[in-house]
């Protein structure tokens, strides 16, 4: 996945929830696509995405939460 798309998906995820579920949207994407986002520049991808950059620290706790949780439902 590219910095691009990933910032893409990011932002749809980000805009697209309740005003209350912003961070964990953030949290969900990094869990949803923890394998193809590994190893891109969080912040940027963050920053791309319209979103404060310190939220690449959320992303990266997605990612880190997708080997311990299983979703129930893919909405996206």
């Amino acid at each position: 996945m590219t910095i691009d798309e990933a910032s893409k998906l990011l932002a749809k995820m980000y805009f697209g929830g309740g005003e209350k579920e912003k961070a964990t949207q953030v949290h969900l994407f990094g869990i949803r696509y923890a394998k193809e986002i590994d190893g891109l520049p969080l912040k940027e991808v963050a920053s791309r995405a319209g979103i404060p950059e310190s939220y690449g620290t959320e992303i990266r706790k997605g990612i880190n939460l997708a080997q311990h949780v299983t979703l129930k439902a893919d909405r996206q």
